[in-house]
Parts: structure tokens; C-alpha cells; sequence
């Protein structure tokens, strides 16, 4: 899998170039910061209050996210996914077994779905899913939060990432 580039948005761009392009300057670090990790790393808990908290687990609660806010909130699709079921907190974490390179598959593709949601509405349009407080919810809000999101967990992969082998970068 290529990592994609990891480049800041042109700092005069309009509003939507901007926010499109910290999200996928935080989504591409994603996959850069599973580079080169074997499969048992990937897996591996090194927080032990958050044992859950794995690289491979943070790949997959950010696809988990991705689905919620866009596909769930915004289009108002059915909540599917381990966010939804009455399993366990965190279950969108619980991936051991499940192979890294597939996480980042799912991810990626997940990605595209919201970049296709995205590019088909203003940013002013709220969300229809009747509940979760969606209408009140511009796709403008669920940028800025996305962008957040991944951030938060890109800085969780980092300190994870320089536990389980001393990797480390800016971004």
C-alpha cells in the first residue's frame, strides 16, 4: 500500500480546499505510522490503562468514525457497525486477529466513501438521520470535527508508535 502524501493545504484556499486538506493531511499519517510494523506490533496494547488502544485498533475505530459521521449522521443510513451494537465499549477496537493491511484497506476505502458524500453536498447541509441530533448538524461541523478526530488518534498512533519501536515524526 502507498502512503499517501502528507501535505498542508495552500494557506489562501478557500474554505472547503482547506478543511478537505487537513483532513487528508491527518488521514494520511494514518497508514505512515503503521509503516513497517509487523503484524504482532500493530496489535500490540503498550497503554495499560487503554489496552484496547492499539495501532491496529485506532485504524479501526477511524474507519468506524468515518461511516458513523458521514454515511450514518449526514446521509441518514442505518447505524450498522460495532459503534452501534450492544457489545462490549470500544468494540470498533477489537480487531485482534484481523491483518493491519486490511484495517488500512477498509480505512482508505472507507475514506473515499466520505470523500464522495462530501464532494456531493454544500457545506451549510445538515444531517438526516432522525436521531444523534443530526439536523442540527452541518457538514461544515462534522469537517472541523473529523479533522479533530483523526488528529486525536493520529497523536494517540505516535506515542504508540514510539513505545513499540522508538519511530517517531512531526507528521
Amino acid at each position: 500500500m502507498t502512503t499517501p502524501p502528507r501535505i498542508r493545504p495552500p494557506r489562501t484556499a478557500d474554505e472547503r480546499t482547506q478543511l478537505l486538506g487537513w483532513l487528508d493531511l491527518q488521514r494520511a499519517v494514518v497508514p505512515w505510522k503503521c509503516e513497517g510494523l509487523s503484524e504482532a506490533d500493530a496489535h500490540r496494547s503498550v497503554l495499560p490503562a487503554s489496552p484496547r488502544m492499539t495501532l491496529a485498533g485506532v485504524v479501526s475505530h477511524l474507519r468506524w468514525v468515518e461511516h458513523c459521521w458521514f454515511e450514518v449522521i449526514f446521509l441518514g443510513r442505518p447505524a450498522e457497525g460495532p459503534q452501534f451494537d450492544d457489545g462490549p465499549e470500544n468494540a470498533d477496537m477489537m480487531v485482534e486477529g484481523v491483518p493491519p493491511a486490511q484495517l488500512l484497506q477498509e480505512y482508505a476505502q472507507q475514506c473515499r466513501v466520505s470523500d464522495e458524500i462530501i464532494a456531493a453536498h454544500a457545506l451549510d447541509d445538515t444531517g438526516r438521520h432522525p436521531d444523534f441530533g443530526a439536523t442540527s448538524t452541518s457538514l461544515r461541523w462534522i469537517l472541523l470535527h473529523m479533522i479533530e478526530e483523526t488528529a486525536r488518534h493520529v497523536g494517540h498512533m505516535d506515542t504508540i508508535r514510539e513505545l513499540i519501536d522508538g519511530e517517531k515524526g512531526y507528521y
